[in-house]
């Protein structure tokens, strides 16, 4: 009903950058440059607070996922991302939240609880000698 599709598929297609990642690397800038510095094209860097947007951009992030962000700071952050690189929204959406979040202006919405609570099929192999 929403158009739903796949940010990406796999580590092939584009990086996602974490906060572990940032962590590790030392800040948002850092490790897009890092990404960028290894030709990686298309970058999603994930961000939770809304002075970690422009340092992301410049050095070449090419899709933001603003992480835990009420509508609030979603509204600031796509206004400062002004439609420079993609943006979607993440964390805490539910049938309850995801309206506001949608009327925030940001291009995408992720909902990990499509694969977060879907149950596990328990698939077994078995080899019957002969």
């Amino acid at each position: 009903m929403g158009g739903a599709q796949n940010h990406r598929m796999g580590l092939w297609d584009a990086a996602m950058i974490k906060d572990n990642h940032v962590a590790v690397a030392g800040g948002v800038a850092e490790a897009v440059r890092r990404a960028v510095d290894h030709g990686v094209k298309r970058i999603i860097l994930e961000v939770d607070r809304t002075d970690q947007i422009e340092a992301g951009i410049a050095a070449g992030a090419t899709h933001l996922l603003l992480d835990n962000m009420d509508p609030a700071m979603l509204r600031d952050a796509a206004a400062m991302v002004a439609g420079r690189v993609v943006t979607e929204a993440s964390g805490g959406v539910t049938l309850g939240t995801i309206r506001a979040k949608a009327e925030t202006g940001v291009d995408y919405i992720s909902v990990g609880r499509l694969t977060q609570s879907a149950p596990a099929a328990d698939i077994g192999l078995d080899f019957v000698q002969l």
